[in-house]
């Protein structure tokens, strides 16, 4: 009894000594980006004006860890309205080089910024005159001297406890290229509906390419009530089916309006007593609506144009078909088809 307690012991310690291993690891790897966020200056602004001004592509290099970490970004970039290209620095020098034109706009990666291979491959670059800048850890190094822009991406420490493996550097450098792409989707007014004509084999593409008939809510999973009754009914509509919407109808199932928690708000900062109110007092008449054979990316468009997350879906003469909520289109949770 007495041993097996003890290897009971034994088994706890082991698996507490891993968790805490990972947890610093993670910890030094999330101390590491904060950093960056710290060291973030007018630097940043510079580059991606630069790259948003730019008429060519954006070239990201680098080598061993720092070059599969240039792929990712690339592939990011590229994913949301960047058009972009690695270029590996030994290859280069034997004939790639040739990809490069003078509109590129060149992002090269390196912690120490002396790796041998990226900085032979700088004063060729230079010579056809595309501008230069560095995500480095060193920003007097070889690479950082050489650069018009010089991003600080630099970590205290490796979270490799040899301090040999590139880790928490990576990671540094992995977040700074996400930083630069999202920023790039927002100055580029880059929507949705665009990222689809980029991924038309994802799942979002899929779903953007459907119909809105094939994944609205129909039949008794469309929440709605009656013109005439109370916001009491409204609201226990609303809780039952979790849309955060009803539609309000009249005969026939006539769309007349619709109730959202926004709604909802804005009217209690007014008014206190909203259970006897009458649903028509509450809601906004005449809501966007599209019809069941629209396309979903169109649907998607709609919402973000007008800002709303939920849409009735209406035939030619108004009258209820179904509801569309924005995370069935982008296939947050559950990705529901009619309801099912």
């Amino acid at each position: 009894m007495k041993q097996r307690r003890i290897s009971a012991q034994g088994k706890a310690k082991a698996v507490s000594m891993i968790l805490n291993q990972a947890k610093e690891v993670l910890h030094i790897e999330a101390d590491g980006i904060a950093g960056v966020i710290d060291r973030l200056d007018e630097s940043f602004v510079k580059m991606v004006n630069l790259i948003h001004a730019s008429k060519g592509r954006v070239i990201v290099t680098g080598i061993g860890k720092s070059g599969i970490v240039a792929r990712k970004i690339v592939a990011t970039l590229n994913s949301t309205g960047t058009r972009s290209l690695f270029l590996h620095p030994v290859e280069a020098m034997h004939g790639d080089l040739g990809m490069v034109s003078s509109d590129d706009v060149i992002i090269a990666l390196s912690n120490s910024g002396e790796t041998d291979e990226l900085n032979m491959l700088i004063p060729s670059l230079k010579k056809i005159g595309c501008p230069l800048i560095a995500f480095t850890g060193q920003l007097d190094s070889a690479l950082g001297r050489q650069s018009d822009i010089v991003i600080d991406a630099g970590v205290d420490r490796e979270a490799c406890p040899l301090g040999l493996a590139p880790t928490a550097s990576t990671t540094a450098l992995l977040a700074v290229g996400d930083a630069l792409a999202v920023t790039l989707i927002r100055k580029r007014n880059f929507k949705a509906s665009d990222f689809r004509q980029c991924h038309p084999g994802g799942s979002l593409g899929q779903r953007l390419s459907l119909k809105i008939r094939e994944i609205m809510f129909t039949g008794k999973n469309i929440p709605k009530v009656n013109k005439g009754q109370t916001m009491r009914h409204a609201i226990q509509e609303m809780n039952r089916l979790q849309l955060g919407a009803t539609l309000v109808v009249e005969k026939k199932d006539l769309l007349v309006g619709i109730i959202t928690d926004g709604d909802i708000r804005r009217h209690l900062l007014t008014q206190e007593r909203i259970y006897e109110r009458r649903v028509e007092e509450v809601m906004t008449r005449r809501p966007k609506t599209l019809g069941p054979d629209t396309l979903a990316s169109q649907a998607l468009s709609l919402m973000e144009k007008n800002q709303i997350t939920v849409l009735p879906i209406v035939n030619p003469i108004q009258k209820v078909r179904g509801i569309l909520h924005l995370h069935d289109i982008l296939g947050k949770g559950a990705f529901k088809f009619n309801g099912g």
